[in-house]
């Protein structure tokens, strides 16, 4: 990539950021029109990035899920212990964007064939996880996981967990619009904005921008 696409890039990652802001108080359940739903793939920083910049997503927001610790926190998380992930819920309105497309976009943005982890980050707590609350989402998920299979895209098989979600637990406040807040945070710069740019380069999607 060269280095004035680089930084048209990165700023316009940074104005998309800054028109953000956090809900005033995280709802139990979507609004209407709003659905919502539920993805573990590493690092959530990244993950909230992925989704907040498509058209249709009002609000990703930072948790843990997956596991069967009660209230967990993020110490708790990442020793490995809790059986929980990071994890993204995403608010969206689905007369602006689908299931699928959330579905699609989730694994554009990751390596679904590595096993508890995501490039360097290691550990359980890093796996990858569609969760799905209805069996129309968990159909939705396993076409578009064996077209993906069938597509021969990948060496390896995709190790990526279908779940039904439980419950989710929001993140502290610190990990809410982590990069927005921390732009200049060395694993910000260094994982999540290159990540992020491979992702919007090589993702037929609409983003907000």
């Amino acid at each position: 990539m060269n280095k004035i696409l680089l930084t048209f890039l990165l700023n316009t990652v940074a104005f998309v950021f800054i028109s953000y802001s956090q809900p005033k108080s995280i709802k139990d359940s979507a609004g209407q029109p709003e659905a919502v739903a539920t993805f573990a793939q590493g690092c959530f920083w990244h993950t909230e990035m992925v989704f907040q910049n498509l058209v249709g997503v009002r609000e990703a927001v930072s948790g843990y899920a997956g596991g069967s610790v009660l209230h967990p926190t993020y110490e708790e998380v990442s020793m490995g212990q809790t059986g929980h992930a990071e994890s993204v819920q995403v608010y969206y309105n689905p007369k602006q964007i689908s299931f699928k497309t959330l579905v699609e976009a989730y694994f554009a943005s990751m390596d679904p064939t590595t096993l508890n982890r995501q490039g360097n980050d290691i550990g359980t707590q890093y796996r990858s996880i569609a969760f799905y609350s209805t069996e129309e989402e968990k159909k939705i998920i396993q076409e578009v996981i064996q077209q993906l299979s069938l597509s021969k895209k990948y060496s390896k098989p995709i190790v990526t967990e279908l779940v039904k979600l439980k419950v989710f637990y929001p993140a502290e406040k610190y990990h809410q619009e982590f990069i927005k807040n921390h732009p200049n945070h060395p694993y910000v710069k260094s994982v999540c904005y290159p990540e992020y740019l491979h992702f919007r380069q090589t993702f037929k999607g609409l983003f907000k921008d």
